[in-house]
């Protein structure tokens, strides 16, 4: 589709690195330590019911379809151009919430670099500068092309790995000198299905979510058949162990009701470091987090954004998204309409309301909206297992039960995630509001994707009718 104008600059190593930095995200470690030690059963619920499958099967798809687009192209192929469009429209516009919640993290993580920094705890605007600043920075460089962007996402992965390696390191220390703040119990670690606790699952099987990522850029990929396989198992490895071990580190240096979202993994990392006498690392690993966080909103765009390329080539969308730059050869409207509509929604997020309660609408939208795609990419795999396996591909051990069993079960936890994010929290007052809300809102986003697809069909029929 794309591939005589975009440059093949991803290798392995950069592919592995984007892997971590979209998939490995800290404010998720600190999320689950907050619910207790029963997370950890939770993380392994998790990669068992939606990582393994979602792993296996876009391993399975990319090899089929090592085109431009990833996502759209599988869902294309398996039912037509409108339900392609459709996943899409639904991953490029719910990962908008995506922007201000990880950029709000760094901020968070920030501050603890220097003294006096928390007085901005509470400043809005420092929240809204900071994220407009990154999203602003990290647009530039992907339009300069992947090159240069991709250093921002293989620092973002160093950024990750070494305060995680770090935590874990002087979690080990704390616990054989002073022992554990958590008690760790068999019948603790018990998950309870309480409401409270159903929506954290489904927050949890999303911290999975990130490894479908690489194949959007499958044509900026060198040998995107072999390099996508070999990068996912190397980075899921260390996906999986981080996440569980990072929790129980954190665990073991603070009970869980001291642990919040926002600020706890830099919390926990600074009472560690102050316990065992290493406070002086303490501002070097905050500037990691940091690091972390922006690495991962710039992975996020320079993958997502070229959804809304493939889709203005196909003519779905203004011809202008399928623009690439005669110099840098990068999709550069994509990327910079995508930029800005991040920059704006983070704006729009504060608007009104506190940093935490913006922090936890941001996570509370995006949890049901970011599934809807994955229910088209287990259908894909579902659907295409029918036709013949390319020559050339390379396929999962047990060929095609494996891939459609892994399937089946990918799409059933997709659907009982998206059942219990539609849970209120406990303590809404008002439960049925909150309901309607978040189905008010999905509507509104697949009627939005509707018209649009309906519009750009429309033009697409009546150009060709010119041209004839």
């Amino acid at each position: 589709m794309a591939e005589a104008r975009l440059n093949r600059v991803l290798g392995f190593r950069d592919l592995t690195l984007f892997y971590l930095v979209t998939t490995l995200s800290l404010r998720w470690i600190a999320t689950a330590a907050a619910t207790g030690e029963s997370s950890i059963t939770v993380w392994i619920m998790a990669w068992f019911g939606f990582f393994l499958p979602l792993a296996g099967c876009v391993l399975e798809l990319s090899s089929r379809y090592p085109q431009e687009g990833g996502l759209y192209v599988w869902t294309r192929e398996a039912y037509g151009e409108f339900p392609g469009f459709m996943a899409a429209w639904t991953y490029w516009m719910s990962n908008l919430p995506y922007f201000p919640a990880v950029l709000y993290f760094a901020a968070s993580s920030l501050l603890f670099a220097g003294p006096g920094m928390q007085r901005l705890a509470a400043s809005n605007s420092y929240y809204m500068l900071f994220t407009a600043g990154s999203l602003a920075v990290i647009t530039v460089l992907n339009v300069v092309g992947l090159n240069t962007g991709k250093w921002v996402n293989n620092l973002g992965a160093i950024g990750t790995c070494v305060p995680i390696a770090v935590l874990i390191a002087v979690g080990a220390a704390s616990w054989d000198r002073f022992g554990s703040a958590t008690r760790f119990t068999l019948v603790g670690v018990v998950p309870h299905a309480s409401v409270r606790n159903m929506i954290f699952w489904s927050t949890i099987f999303l911290a999975f979510a990130g490894c479908e990522t690489g194949s959007f850029m499958a044509e900026e990929i060198r040998d995107a058949r072999r390099t996508i396989p070999r990068a996912l198992v190397a980075a899921g490895a260390l996906i999986t162990f981080s996440y569980i071990c990072g929790t129980v580190a954190m665990l073991i240096a603070l009970p869980a009701s001291k642990i919040s979202g926002l600020s706890g993994f830099m919390s926990a990392i600074q009472f560690l470091c102050r316990r065992t006498g290493l406070s002086s690392i303490v501002a070097p690993l905050a500037l990691l987090v940091v690091l972390s966080s922006v690495g991962g909103a710039g992975a996020f765009l320079s993958s997502t954004s070229r959804l809304p390329f493939v889709a203005g080539i196909d003519h779905f969308l203004p011809s202008v998204f399928g623009r690439v730059h005669p110099r840098w050869r990068t999709p550069y409207v994509a990327i910079v309409f995508y930029g800005i509509a991040g920059i704006v929604f983070g704006l729009l997020s504060q608007a009104g309301t506190s940093v935490k309660g913006a922090y936890d609408l941001l996570i509370s939208m995006s949890i049901i909206t970011n599934f809807i795609p994955f229910l088209f990419l287990f259908g894909s795999v579902i659907r295409l297992e029918e036709r013949p396996f390319p020559a050339g591909a390379i396929r999962l051990p047990g060929g095609r039960p494996v891939a459609v069993g892994l399937a089946c079960l990918g799409l059933a936890s997709t659907v009982l995630t998206i059942a219990l994010s539609l849970f209120p929290a406990e303590d809404e007052i008002h439960p049925l509001a909150a309901l309607l809300k978040i189905l008010g809102m999905t509507i509104v986003l697949l009627a939005a994707g509707a018209a649009v697809y309906a519009y750009g069909k429309r033009s697409k029929a009546h150009a060709a009718m010119l041209q004839k």
